[in-house]
């Protein structure tokens, strides 16, 4: 079997001869079925910069779950096919919401029509929230598949599990995260509460935080980023990179503003910008990070200052994210907040 490697254009990636070949043959044996269809060039390795699958939710108004993922990353230049857990017409901030829930036997039917097609190549999986435990049994499964297609794809999770000690899933789904999930996962970004929950430890120091890093890598994950961490009044990012199992991890944080105002879906669009950035800088994830994280701001930021401006105080039904409104905050953030490493 030949070793020779090709490398695409617009990709950072290597990607081995054999299985460029193998997924041309699929592409052309899918033309051949279907003389109409040409295959989806997001789904040939060497030619689209990424292809994300997002399963999480969606709310027909606002920006949460995949209404708050989606958009950014098509932004930072990725193929996005969203899949959506719940979908409501609105988030659960409101006083009234209708909708659906899907249950793992659906989203299998989904991924077993992707697979009939031969459309199941991605170079990232991403979970949000997830309510039901078949469900979540269910997405295991999804990353099984996907790797046996593309064994290098990247698993971001976001544990959407709850927040300053409230639950927003039945409890029965955390030894599914820290047992299983877990040990799939490429990239874990739990906020606080999350991170308590997932390693059974509590968080009251920064030195707390990062042994709770350490332990996350130990369960699976090579980049473990704490998304948020109140400490003394002052809001922090934990990051932490294991290159390799034979040193130590690289740990960092990052100091943010903390905004007075109730946002929802912020947890959504920092994963999201994570995926984003960490795939364009592989091998420096404070940088990610940092650009991640003033993304985030900038957003917030304009959010408020758009609610002021229309004469509108701002609350929790009503501080939905202006993502159409910051496209170049997305696409071209200024680094405002920087990255401190740990000794």
């Amino acid at each position: 079997m030949s070793t020779r490697l090709l490398l695409g254009r617009d990709s950072q990636r290597l990607f081995p001869l054999h299985c460029y070949r193998t997924h041309i043959h699929r592409a052309n044996r899918a033309c051949r079925s279907n003389s109409e269809m040409a295959p989806p060039l997001s789904t040939v390795p060497h030619i689209g910069q990424g292809r994300v699958l997002s399963i999480q939710s969606h709310t027909v108004q606002g920006y949460v779950g995949n209404k708050a993922a989606v958009f950014p990353l098509q932004l930072l230049g990725f193929d996005v096919d969203p899949i959506n857990s719940v979908q409501f017409s609105n988030h659960t901030g409101y006083p009234v919401w209708r909708g659906q829930v899907l249950n793992g036997e659906e989203l299998w039917n989904l991924i077993e029509g992707l697979e009939a097609n031969d459309l199941l190549y991605y170079t990232h999986l991403l979970t949000g929230y997830i309510g039901s435990l078949s469900f979540l049994e269910c997405v295991l499964r999804v990353v099984e598949k996907l790797r046996s297609v593309n064994p290098d794809l990247i698993y971001v999770c976001d544990p959407v599990m709850g927040d300053e000690g409230t639950f927003y899933i039945p409890q029965n789904l955390v030894p599914v995260y820290s047992e299983k999930v877990l040990r799939l996962a490429s990239i874990v970004t739990p906020n606080q509460f999350e991170a308590e929950k997932l390693t059974g430890c509590s968080i009251k120091t920064e030195a707390d935080a990062l042994h709770a890093c350490k332990l996350l890598h130990a369960a699976g994950p090579s980049k473990v980023i704490i998304t948020s961490l109140e400490m003394n009044g002052t809001l922090l990012l934990i990051g932490s990179n294991l290159r390799s199992k034979d040193e130590a991890p690289e740990q960092f944080r990052i100091t943010m503003s903390k905004i007075p105002e109730y946002f929802t879906g912020t947890g959504d669009l920092m994963t999201a910008l994570i995926l984003g950035w960490s795939h364009k800088y592989p091998n420096n994830l404070e940088k990610a990070t940092e650009l991640a994280v003033s993304s985030l701001q900038s957003v917030l930021k304009r959010t408020v200052a758009d609610y002021l401006a229309a004469k509108i105080k701002p609350c929790v039904k009503q501080l939905e994210l202006r993502l159409i409104q910051c496209q170049d905050e997305i696409k071209s953030p200024q680094a405002t907040h920087l990255a401190e490493r740990y000794p």
